[in-house]
């Protein structure tokens, strides 16, 4: 099959995907980086080493359990499409996707991180021809991003503005460090959501926002306290996810009221909770990728490759 493959070294995942042209499938392979219990994150050097252990074994695990012809590799190779947009962990896959394509002698096409976390999006909803030509808004909340983005595409190729950004901490740091102050596991969304369900409240939540920038530090300061004041885990983890929920609330309404009825894409980790992602859809008709494409992933960038290669 006529393939292209898609590498993304991020600070959470190393992750590998081949995108099958002809039948419009992702198959994809990835690992979460390993984080110590206790801590909230990894440096820099510590991801660059294991997404140097872990790359060459997902390549060789996804190459193996496919036929496959390639036709170009894609590699995400800064956070985003902007100058002095940078982060150490990248170089691993961009350094691959080079050796691959020079030794290959195939095209190699770089995007930006967050390039890769929409195009994932609108393939898990079907909305692949917005990256064709199209105008919508993309959000992309992580633990290393929590932007809204105005975008217009041709061919593959976006063009971003942005329209808010956090003014402190990104959603998805505040939840990781909610949880671990609650004594889970780093990433924590996913054991987060499932303490929250047992919570029996609902927070009116009223972030601090200068502009449509959110604060978000207030959130760690606030469940904080309601842990010393004695508060219930799960309380604490409903009120987490409430304050996150009003964020992408108000910027999702500054958004239609600036931007009018274009789609609006949900994209990033923080976006596949469910709860969130129930009530936003709700309101606001976004479209919200499938988890597997939500998280960090390499299959946005595989799309991609293949469309400004021409493929599609």
């Amino acid at each position: 099959m006529a393939c292209y493959l898609g590498i993304d070294t991020s600070n959470y995942t190393t992750s590998a995907a081949l995108y099958d042209v002809a039948q419009g499938r992702i198959v994809q392979q990835k690992k979460l980086l390993e984080v110590k219990p206790g801590e909230k994150g990894l440096r820099q050097s510590e991801a660059v080493f294991q997404h140097t252990r872990q790359l060459p074994q997902i390549i060789e695990q996804l190459l193996s359990e496919s036929t496959y012809r390639l036709q170009g590799i894609g590699v995400s190779a800064f956070p985003r499409r902007q100058q002095g947009s940078y982060m150490p962990c990248f170089l691993v896959g961009e350094g691959t996707a080079r050796s691959l394509a020079a030794l290959s002698q195939l095209p190699v096409y770089s995007f930006s991180h967050q390039e890769g976390h929409i195009a994932a999006a609108l393939y898990s909803c079907n909305r692949l021809d917005l990256l064709k030509q199209g105008e919508f808004i993309a959000f992309h909340f992580s633990g290393g991003t929590t932007e809204c983005v105005h975008c217009t595409a041709q061919c593959g190729q976006l063009n971003v503005q942005l329209f808010a950004h956090t003014a402190d901490l990104n959603t998805g740091q505040a939840i990781d460090r909610v949880g671990v102050m609650l004594g889970m596991k780093f990433p924590c969304g996913a054991e987060l959501e499932r303490l929250a369900i047992q919570s029996q409240k609902t927070y009116k939540v009223h972030p601090s926002f200068s502009g449509e920038n959110p604060s978000v530090s207030g959130l760690e300061n606030k469940a904080a306290r309601m842990l010393s004041d004695g508060a219930a885990p799960a309380d604490v983890a409903k009120f987490t996810l409430d304050y996150v929920l009003a964020v992408v609330d108000h910027i999702s309404a500054s958004a239609r009221r600036q931007f009018g009825a274009i789609p609006f894409i949900y994209a990033g980790g923080v976006m596949s909770n469910r709860y969130i992602a129930k009530v936003i859809g709700q309101k606001y008709g976004g479209l919200f990728a499938a988890p597997e494409f939500s998280t960090d992933n390499a299959a946005g960038i595989a799309v991609l490759a293949a469309i400004v290669g021409g493929a599609l």
